[in-house]
């Protein structure tokens, strides 16, 4: 588990803000249950867990400007 700051990456981040939108309609149009509060702890509990404290311990570059 990583503690403090998180490493950033520039190709995660254009990634993230450019493919996501049209995959994440088309999910919530096709699967019932996608993208509604407190899936991921059905879905996957173990993970759900991992990064409820992953993102409790640890921040970001954005963070360390607000």
């Amino acid at each position: 588990m990583k503690f403090g700051m998180r490493k950033p990456s520039i190709k995660r981040s254009i990634k993230a803000r450019t493919t996501g939108r049209a995959k994440r309609a088309v999910k919530k149009a096709l699967i019932p249950g996608y993208g509604k509060k407190g899936m991921g702890w059905l879905k996957n509990p173990k993970k759900a867990a991992y990064n409820k404290v992953y993102h409790k311990t640890t921040f970001g570059l954005r963070d360390l400007f607000k």
